[in-house]
């Protein structure tokens, strides 16, 4: 079981898929789908030496019950942060919401969630905590 990183810890590992997600925005600009973003976003964190995991299913009981491919996780970084990747005109509280579940459903505390489809990548990264 890997050991959970410390708010520090969480803030360079941010601070690494930010840089990352800027490059790709800065080769590729806004407008393009989601799934471009994604695959180039994969790319660039295995060149920063980032170990990031795609499409990771998150499991969901209900009443005892498991409930198989409901949800998918765009990516799950060092196994301590998850990514969902958009392209939308602007971030809605649902997208926000979107995250939270993930990281309550996870259990981990941090999450990214990244608009490509900005002029300025820095306008659309929204970080979103569990359990501060």
């Amino acid at each position: 079981m890997t050991q959970r990183k410390n708010a520090e810890e969480l803030n360079v590992l941010t601070e690494k898929v930010i840089g990352a997600a800027i490059q790709v925005h800065r080769e590729l600009g806004p407008g393009l789908l989601e799934n471009a973003y994604s695959e180039c976003l994969a790319i660039e964190m295995a060149d920063c030496g980032l170990h990031a995991m795609r499409e990771v299913k998150i499991p969901l009981r209900y009443k005892n019950v498991a409930v198989d491919n409901v949800y998918r996780l765009d990516f799950l970084v060092e196994d301590s942060l998850i990514i969902e990747c958009k392209t939308v005109d602007h971030l809605l509280p649902i997208h926000s919401a979107q995250v939270l579940t993930y990281l309550k459903l996870t259990e981990k505390r941090l999450g990214l969630l990244l608009n490509f489809n900005v002029e300025v990548l820095h306008k659309g990264i929204k970080r979103i905590v569990n359990g501060y």
